[in-house]
């Protein structure tokens, strides 16, 4: 059965343009941070369901779409969260990593304790969706589920950015407690818990660098 096919809505903008939209959007982005200090200050709903649909718009194995965003901006739920994640934390700097991840992450001057999991005002978590249920209870395949939750949550981090609010991609280990917590199916896992916001008043973050171009780029040109 073939495709039922629409026209592409795409208008080809001169080349000039496009060397500046790629160097404009590069700028832009390279102001993106991650931050661990956040304002307590209301973001709408509304703001976090265009952020989800702008996410939604990635490409998918099978156009499966395999994820599922859960936003909590309860304050007894982000309370739980925070309680089982610092469980988490509290095991994970205090043996369960090894030194050389410890290591590696004394520059960024993280430890167990979370307050962002309270003060964010919206709390998102990120489930991969193993596989799909139908409509007779049974098992759909998903396809490149990692890659696709992957590049959904790249875009949900580009619109946190592009619409002028600040992000954690925060990642306790292991994150069972939030399918739980949260009452999701059990084809469902947790892979991101992304505090949401403001960054708070005078809030700072580690002084660090990106890698040059050279070593994240091969070009290979006549």
């Amino acid at each position: 059965m073939k495709p039922a096919l629409i026209p592409l809505r795409y208008e080809k903008p001169v080349e000039a343009d496009v060397a500046e939209r790629a160097r404009r959007f590069y700028e832009v982005m390279n102001r993106r941070r991650t931050v661990r200090e956040f304002s307590p200050e209301p973001v709408p709903a509304a703001v976090i369901e265009d952020l989800v649909r702008a996410a939604s718009t990635a490409p998918s194995g099978a156009h499966r779409q395999p994820w599922t965003f859960v936003a909590v901006s309860d304050p007894e739920i982000k309370r739980r969260i925070r309680i089982a994640a610092e469980r988490e934390e509290h095991e994970n700097y205090g043996g369960r990593m090894p030194d050389e991840w410890l290591r590696a992450l004394e520059p960024l001057g993280t430890d167990e304790h979370k307050p962002f999991l309270e003060i964010a005002p919206w709390l998102v978590v990120l489930f991969r969706q193993n596989y799909g249920v139908g409509p007779d209870g049974g098992q759909v395949r998903h396809y490149y589920v990692a890659e696709s939750v992957g590049i959904a949550a790249g875009l949900f981090l580009t619109a946190v950015h592009q619409a002028g609010l600040v992000a954690l991609t925060h990642t306790p280990s292991p994150m069972g407690f939030l399918r739980k917590i949260l009452e999701r199916p059990a084809n469902e896992t947790a892979c991101l818990l992304i505090p949401v916001g403001y960054p708070a008043s005078g809030a700072q973050v580690p002084d660090l660098r990106r890698k040059p171009l050279d070593d994240v780029l091969i070009l290979r040109e006549p």
